[in-house]
């Protein structure tokens, strides 16, 4: 009998811990995997569920398998990091300074123009919901709410006011990479909670219609968080 029980099904569950361990570095990049059998015996479960879970993590970049290769792990610029559980493994496993910036460097890309959009757009039922995080994180000041998904709550709120479709299609993995994210930055910052007022500075210029100044002051936001980062990571390779 299998060991797995109940939540995800088994291909699902075997899937997520091979790709958790691949990620964790348990097997090094370009060497082999356990083979097909090998592993039926490891997770005592069918040679088909093994076959699924390997075209899952191979669908996802961490692995390729070829006739006469067997199973390897790819180097992990071939992994898709738009995949939430590959994401969620990464950042569970090993979330360096490093992950993080680049990650603050592609928010960069996307949230100033996506407040840029929004403030032109003026959606006004989008901005009442932006307006809504932001009374939580003002709440989350005073103790009255969780300051990371109020934080998180508002920056997503701010994809879906752009009306932009792709960048609506970002939103859940903005949110997974957030809440490491925050934490970290908040932390670099030697604070718990996320400033209100400098999120209210984007809000306001939103509710405006002041599309520059939108722009400008989600980059303000960022900027301070990659020069958090960058400084960290410069303070570590200094000698």
């Amino acid at each position: 009998m299998s060991r797995f029980e109940g939540g995800r099904n088994l291909t699902h569950q075997v899937t997520y811990q091979l790709g958790a361990a691949i990620v964790r570095g348990q097997y090094g990049v370009n060497e082999p995997l356990p083979t097909e059998a090998e592993l039926c015996e490891q997770f005592d479960i069918s040679r088909s569920v093994i076959r699924e879970a390997v075209k899952m993590l191979t669908a996802k970049g961490l692995i390729s398998s070829r006739p006469r290769q067997g199973i390897r792990v790819q180097p992990n610029n071939r992994w898709n990091m738009f995949d939430e559980d590959v994401l969620e493994w990464t950042l569970s496993s090993r979330p360096s300074l490093d992950l993080l910036r680049e990650f603050t460097e592609l928010r960069h890309g996307i949230e100033p123009e996506a407040a840029l959009l929004a403030a032109r757009k003026q959606n006004r039922e989008a901005i009442a919901g932006i307006e809504q995080a932001l009374a939580r994180m003002d709440a989350a000041e005073r103790g009255n709410d969780d300051p990371l998904e109020a934080d998180i709550a508002f920056h997503t709120a701010i994809l879906l006011a752009s009306e932009n479709r792709f960048f609506i299609q970002l939103r859940s993995f903005i949110q997974t990479a957030l809440r490491v994210s925050i934490a970290s930055t908040n932390q670099l910052k030697g604070v718990e909670v996320a400033s209100e007022s400098d999120h209210r500075a984007v809000y306001e210029a939103i509710a405006a219609g002041d599309s520059e100044r939108a722009n400008k002051t989600m980059c303000d936001l960022l900027d301070e968080a990659l020069s958090l980062i960058n400084s960290s990571l410069e303070m570590r390779r200094t000698p």
